[in-house]
């Protein structure tokens, strides 16, 4: 399959500057930028960043941008203005975002690029005379966020934000000039920024240049990964553990699975199929989710981090006994799970109680008795005394539910 069809089949490309097999009629120089607007990229990044790398795998070359200059200034949001950033965080950021690029890629050839590089030397004067007069301000404040912010009451737009699109378009620019780069890929949110730079190419070069967006990837709720919106899954394994960030891969809902598969992993679309009925023929097992989380993870954290992580979910939430953990896995569990240091003579009541499972020993006994409770996965019958040999190498889970549970450590 060529990778216009790829692209397409896979639900890559949602708005596109040319019908994909012209874009795809010969070998691109293709790049994507991204604003240091935190410390770490998040997972709605992670998207964009693979299908470069699909595009690489494909023969193209890709370019990636951190944008240490354009992170000054901010794109326009649909409401307020965006804080502005120190220089000193903005650079710091941007070295951040570097190095998660090339954790992603691996082996994978790109060019790494810095707009503060070309826009920190730019004149004002020439810049409003060379770029600015390919822009009307008739245009500008047609598009949908500007709009939106100057037909809001209580709502403005700074002078700052609104030229925003103009660096964004100067940055392809320069990239044509000095790479031959004549694709330019980003998420659909920023379609308006990115035909800046095809116009002004054509503009002021009479130049065809290419641009396709990929969809904004959205959570469960349909809001868009982020961190303006409170929802991040960061990349930054100090950010969101490689645990955590598992757990939201093997938690999704069903009918997220299949499209997320086709957006974050290298499987076939075979493979994908596959795996599909799979998951068709027993959704519990959550088999399509348990592949993802694998893949994503093994992606962003590396194979170890990866096994470990899906070694401990498994543990604490599918019925693997702790004895079966690893080293590593077993100080997962340690670090991300909640625990309780007990004594030889705590009961199951006692643990219920000071582990905050039952608010109550009247609550902790009702629990037990209509079996909600279970101890290394077995359901408990009645309240007893823990004995030595309840622990696995010092540890024992105790379930509320299926979820809610604590790792109960020996004194």
């Amino acid at each position: 399959m060529n990778i216009a069809k790829e692209l397409e089949v896979r639900g890559l490309m949602e708005y596109t500057s040319a019908d994909a097999g012209k874009i795809f009629g010969t070998r691109r120089v293709a790049y994507s930028g991204f604003d240091p607007s935190a410390d770490s990229m998040q997972i709605g990044n992670l998207a964009a960043i693979i299908t470069m790398k699909r595009l690489a795998d494909a023969g193209h070359k890709i370019i990636f941008l951190a944008g240490g200059a354009t992170g000054m200034i901010g794109d326009p949001k649909e409401k307020g203005e965006r804080p502005m950033k120190s220089v000193r965080e903005v650079a710091a950021n941007t070295r951040a975002i570097k190095k998660q690029f090339k954790q992603v890629l691996g082996k994978t050839r790109f060019t790494l690029v810095d707009n503060a590089d070309w826009l920190g030397k730019e004149k004002l004067i020439p810049f409003l005379r060379d770029i600015g007069k390919y822009f009307t301000v008739n245009d500008l404040i047609k598009r949908e966020t500007i709009r939106k912010r100057l037909d809001t009451p209580d709502e403005s737009i700074s002078y700052t934000e609104f030229t925003y699109t103009l660096l964004q378009g100067f940055d392809y620019f320069f990239l044509n000039g000095k790479y031959g780069c004549d694709l330019q890929v980003g998420a659909s949110d920023q379609w308006t920024n990115i035909l800046s730079g095809v116009d002004l190419l054509h503009k002021k070069k009479g130049k065809e240049v290419f641009a396709f967006t990929i969809p904004l990837v959205t959570d469960a709720s349909g809001k868009k990964f982020g961190k303006s919106e409170g929802n991040a899954i960061w990349l930054d394994p100090k950010k969101t553990s490689p645990f955590a960030f598992y757990q939201f891969w093997v938690n999704l809902p069903d009918e997220k699975i299949e499209a997320y598969l086709k957006i974050y992993t290298f499987l076939s679309l075979e493979e994908i199929a596959e795996l599909m009925k799979l998951h068709a023929k027993n959704p519990g097992e959550r088999a399509a989710q348990a592949k993802l989380a694998w893949e994503v993870t093994a992606l962003v954290h590396g194979a170890a981090a990866a096994l470990a992580a899906a070694e401990a979910s498994k543990a604490l939430f599918g019925g693997t006994s702790l004895t079966s953990l690893s080293s590593e896995a077993r100080a997962v569990v340690l670090k991300e799970a909640p625990t309780l240091r007990v004594g030889a003579k705590a009961t199951l009541v006692d643990a219920l109680i000071e582990s905050n499972l039952a608010s109550s020993r009247g609550d902790a006994r009702r629990l037990i008795e209509g079996k909600g409770v279970s101890l290394n996965g077995a359901p408990v019958e009645a309240d007893r005394p823990l004995t030595a040999s309840d622990f696995s190498g010092g540890l024992a889970l105790l379930k509320k539910g299926k979820r809610d549970l604590r790792i109960l450590i020996l004194k």
